[in-house]
Formats: C-alpha cells, structure tokens, sequence
C-alpha cells in the first residue's frame, strides 16, 4: 500500500498485489514499474476498465511488463450481493491487452454460497485464472468469513474449475 514497503517485500513476495483502494496511487505504481516481480492490479471499486489499463499502463511504462490483471466487482447500486462482478470485463479486456486476466468471486460477490457459480462463469468468460478466499472454518476467520470457502468447498470447486477449463478448450 505505501512505496516504501516495497523495498520491504521484495524478497518475500512472489507477486505483488495492487488492491482495488490502491489503483489510483500512483506512487505505489510508479514505485512497481521499477520491479522484477509480477504486478497484479484489482480493478477499483469504481474504476472503469479505461482506468484498470491506465494502472497498468502506469506500471508499465516504469519497466515492468509483467502484470496481471483482476476483475474482483464493482459497486453499483445493487444491495443484494456485496459487489457486481463484472464479467464482461473479463472478454473486453483479453480483446484490449495481452495480459492475463483473473477474477476474484470472493470479493465480487461477497456471499460464500455464489462464490463457486461465478468462479466457473469467469473461467467461460475468458479468465486466464481465479482468485479465491479460503479458511478452514469461515466462521472464524479474522476478516470477510462470510465470502469465503472452506477446505471441502475449496476441494471441489478446484475440481469443477478444472473441468470447465478442459470444456472451454474443446470449445475454442
């Protein structure tokens, strides 16, 4: 979150997270353009995909190439789910850049019982990957407990995740 932790980091950290309240820092991306290290950047809660590029593009143009890109929802004015995960994000910026492109259910949808349907619409939207919470017993989880998996969850939507990553290269 502050540039000076980067420094701090780097040597235990295989990539580095930009969060969705950071997007906008641009120190911070500045300072990440300067790293070895991949780059992962979380679309703002109120970023448009314009904006999700302009970060990386930031990012970029201080030496880094290598980035990934989040779709992880976006606040609208629906109250019956944490965020609105945006998965049309997800082809418009595979069309718009080479960087691989992610989604993160978890903080898309905020409910723990939609998490595993909206990983696998990703993975046949076109994500590269997924991001998700889990936690042995959700219930005690220091932080966001209610959209995150527990271990048997997590075990069978790895399997599911799997399956539709082989279906959707049949398709292609």
């Amino acid at each position: 979150m502050q540039v000076s932790q980067v420094e701090e980091m780097h040597d235990y950290v295989d990539v580095f997270q930009v969060g969705a309240r950071n997007t906008q820092n641009y120190n911070l991306l500045d300072a990440l353009g300067g790293v070895d290290k991949p780059v992962l950047i979380k679309r703002g809660i109120s970023g448009s995909i314009e904006e999700l590029l302009s970060s990386a593009e930031y990012v970029f143009s201080g030496g880094n190439e290598k980035l990934i890109l989040c779709e992880r929802g976006i606040r609208t004015f629906e109250t019956a789910s944490r965020n609105t995960l945006d998965l049309n994000a997800v082809p418009i910026l595979k069309e718009k850049t080479h960087l691989p492109v992610v989604v993160d259910p978890s903080h898309g949808i905020g409910l723990r019982d939609y998490v595993p349907a909206m990983a696998l619409a990703a993975v046949l939207a076109g994500a590269d990957g997924i991001l998700y919470e889990a936690h042995e017993t959700p219930e005690t989880a220091a932080s966001d407990g209610q959209q995150t998996l527990n271990f048997a969850e997590s075990a069978r939507l790895i399997r599911n995740l799997r399956r539709v990553y082989a279906l959707r290269g049949e398709l292609e």
